[in-house]
C-alpha cells in the first residue's frame, strides 16, 4: 500500500512535466518516509529538495506543482500538502488503512517479503570459530547476526547459501594435538606439564578420556609427530560436532561445513596462487609473500611459510579461490572485531583471483558482556577461559538468547544480562513480544468458546482512529526487512518487534475485541489476525518461537 501512495505521487509529477508546469526528469520511484511527529501526517517526500538540486527550481515550487496535479482517485489520501522548504506530506484515510489491513490478510505468511534481490546469489559466511574448543557467547551472538541476515537475505528475493568455514589446519590444530596428547598421558598416569600455549580447559580432558576409549592408548607408542596428528584430528572432528550440535539446538544452519584441512589435501592453494599475477608474489628465505599492502593492507602476508605449509591466510586464498568458481554475486563474511585488520588481506585475495573485493561485505561483530543482575559473570569451567554458548543456553534457552543477542548493532558491545532473559514480565523484551502473540492467540480461543465465528470474513468499515497506530506498525514491516536485508542490520528486526508488541499492548489494555457488536468484534479479530500475522513472520525471520500459551 505504501508503493502506492508512491505511486500517485509519482503520476502527480508525471502529470505536471506532462503539462508543461515542471521542466525535470520524472525518477523511477518516489520514497515515502514516516514522519517523526504524526502531526506532518502519515508519510513524507522529499522529492522536490532532490529534483531541485538537479535542476536548481525552487523546491517549494516543485512541492506545489506537485501537489497541484495531485489525483486519488480511491480515497486513500485525505490531504497532500507543502510544508516547510518543499516536503510534500500525505494524511492517509481511513479506507487506505483499511487497504492495509485487507493486503496483510490476504497476503498472510508472504507479507513483508520481497523480490528486491531478484535473486542474486549471495553466500554469508559466519561462525567459522576453530574446532580447537567450544563455542563462547561470542561465537553465538556471530551465530545468530549470520544466521538472521541469511534469512533476513532470503526474505528479501536473494537466493542464499550459508557456510562455515573450519580452520581445521595450522598451528592452532598442532596445539590442541599436543594439549589432548598431554591429558592422556596424564590419565595413564605420567607426570608431565602442559605445553606452553596449551588449551587448559576442562574439555580436553573430556577429549582425551574420549579417545582414550575409542582407541586405547596406542596413540601413545606412535612417533611424536603422528602421535599429535592423531589426536589432533580426533579432537577436530569431535569438537566440531559438538559444535554443530550447539548450533542446531540453537537453530542455526549451514548448507556447506568447508575443511581448509581439505583444501590443502585438494592441493588448492597452488591451484590459486598460480591465477595470481606473479608481480603480486615474492619470496623472503623460504617463505611466500603476497604484495596484499597493494590494496590498503598494512603489510604484506606470508601464504606459504618457510617450513613450505601454508599460513592461515593461504587458507583464505585456497578458500576464496573455491568460493569465486561458484558465481556468487555477493559475499558476506561475519567476523569477530578482533579480525578488523583482516579486511584488506581477504578483500586483496579476492581482487588477486580476479574476482570484485566491492562484492565482500564484512560484518563486524563486537564482544558480549555476560552479567547477572548486572555484575560481570565469572569464567565457565568446562572451557577454561570463557562462558560457552551452550552454558547460556541451558540457562536461558535458544529463544532468548537469540534475541538478545540481537538487541544492539552488530558493531555495538552488547551487554546481555541472564536474570533478565529468564525473567516471565514486560521488563524482557524477548517475553514482552511472545506474550503479544500469545495473548492474541488466547484472545481467539476466547472468542471460539463465546461461539464467534473467527473465520468469518470482517467488514474492514468498523476500524476506526483507534486502531491507526497498529496499522501504521504493520504498514512498516515490508520496509523494515528490506532495509535489514540491504543494510545487513538485523538488530532492526527486534527494535520492530518491540515496536509492534508496544502498539498492541497499548491497544488491548485500552479497547475490548470481544464486543457485544458482532460486526465490531470481527472487525478487531481481523486486526488481531493480521498483528499476528506479521508478529509470526518477524519471530520466524529471528529465528525465535511464537507462542500460543504463556
Amino acid at each position: 500500500m505504501k508503493r502506492q501512495l508512491e505511486g500517485l505521487l509519482r503520476r502527480a509529477l508525471s502529470t505536471a512535466v506532462a503539462a508543461g508546469d515542471l521542466s525535470v526528469d520524472v525518477p523511477d520511484r518516489i520514497a515515502l518516509e514516516e514522519p517523526a511527529d504524526p502531526a506532518f501526517g502519515d508519510a513524507a517526500a522529499n522529492v522536490a529538495m532532490v529534483l531541485a538540486k538537479r535542476t536548481g527550481t525552487s523546491p517549494r515550487v516543485i512541492a506545489e506543482a506537485i501537489v497541484a496535479h495531485f489525483d486519488d482517485p480511491d480515497g486513500w489520501v485525505d490531504g497532500c500538502d507543502v510544508a516547510g522548504p518543499g516536503f510534500i506530506n500525505l494524511r492517509a484515510s481511513l479506507q487506505f488503512w483499511h487497504a492495509v489491513l485487507a493486503e496483510v490478510l490476504a497476503a498472510g505468511p508472504g507479507y513483508g517479503r520481497s523480490d528486491f534481490g531478484q535473486g542474486q546469489r549471495v553466500q554469508v559466511e559466519f561462525v567459522s570459530a576453530n574446532p580447537t574448543g567450544p563455542l563462547h557467547v561470542g561465537h553465538g551472538r556471530g551465530a545468530v547476526i549470520g544466521d538472521v541476515t541469511a534469512r533476513l537475505l532470503a526474505a528479501a528475493g536473494y537466493e542464499v547459501a550459508r557456510e562455515y568455514y573450519v580452520n581445521d589446519s595450522g598451528r592452532q590444530m598442532d596445539v590442541l594435538g599436543r594439549s589432548v596428547l598431554v591429558r592422556l598421558r596424564q590419565l595413564e598416569g605420567e607426570t608431565v606439564p602442559l605445553p606452553d600455549g596449551a588449551y587448559p580447559g576442562e574439555y580436553v580432558v573430556e577429549v582425551a578420556r574420549a579417545l582414550r576409549e575409542a582407541e586405547g592408548t596406542a596413540v601413545l607408542t606412535m612417533p611424536e609427530e603422528r602421535s599429535v596428528e592423531r589426536c589432533a584430528r580426533f579432537a577436530g572432528d569431535r569438537l566440531l560436532g559438538e559444535i554443530r550440535d550447539d548450533l542446531e539446538r540453537f537453530g542455526v544452519r549451514f548448507d556447506d561445513f568447508v575443511s581448509e584441512r581439505a583444501l590443502h589435501e585438494q592441493g588448492l592453494l597452488p591451484v590459486a596462487l598460480a591465477r595470481i599475477p606473479e608481480r603480486l608474489l615474492y619470496e623472503e628465505g623460504d617463505a611466500l609473500l603476497f604484495r596484499t599492502t597493494e590494496f590498503g593492507d598494512e603489510k604484506d602476508r606470508a601464504v606459504r611459510r618457510q617450513t613450505g605449509a601454508p599460513t592461515y591466510f593461504g587458507g583464505d586464498v585456497a578458500h576464496f579461490h573455491q568460493t569465486l568458481g561458484r558465481g556468487y554475486d555477493r559475499l558476506v563474511n561475519v567476523l569477530g572485531a578482533d579480525h578488523h585488520g583482516y579486511v584488506a588481506r581477504l578483500r586483496a585475495a579476492i581482487a588477486a583471483l580476479g574476482g570484485d573485493p566491492e562484492a565482500l561485505t564484512v560484518i563486524l561483530v563486537q564482544l558480549v558482556n555476560l552479567t547477572r543482575d548486572g555484575q560481570p559473570v565469572r569464567m565457565g569451567k568446562r572451557a577454561g577461559e570463557f562462558v560457552t554458548l551452550r552454558e547460556v543456553l541451558d540457562e536461558v534457552g535458544p529463544d532468548a538468547a537469540r534475541f538478545f543477542f540481537l538487541l544492539r548493532r552488530a558493531d555495538s558491545q552488547l551487554d546481555f544480562d541472564l536474570e533478565l532473559a529468564k525473567k516471565h514480565s514486560t521488563d524482557n523484551p524477548v517475553f514482552y513480544v511472545q506474550y503479544a502473540h500469545a495473548r492474541i492467540a488466547s484472545v481467539f480461543r476466547q472468542a471460539e468458546e463465546l461461539g464467534v465465528d473467527v473465520a468469518a470474513t470482517a467488514d474492514l468499515d468498523a476500524i476506526g482512529e483507534a486502531e491507526i497506530e497498529v496499522l501504521r506498525a504493520l504498514l512498516r514491516y515490508p520496509d523494515v526487512v528490506e532495509t535489514a536485508a540491504r543494510n545487513l542490520e538485523p538488530h532492526r528486526l527486534v527494535f520492530y518487534l518491540q515496536e509492534v508488541a508496544g502498539a498492541f499492548h497499548r491497544y488491548y489494555n485500552q479497547h475490548r475485541i470481544l464486543t457485544d457488536d458482532p460486526a465490531l468484534t470481527r472487525a478487531r479479530l481481523a486486526l488481531l489476525r493480521g498483528i499476528q500475522i506479521v508478529l509470526r513472520s518477524a519471530l520466524d525471520l529471528a529465528g525465535v518461537s511464537a507462542p500460543t500459551r504463556m
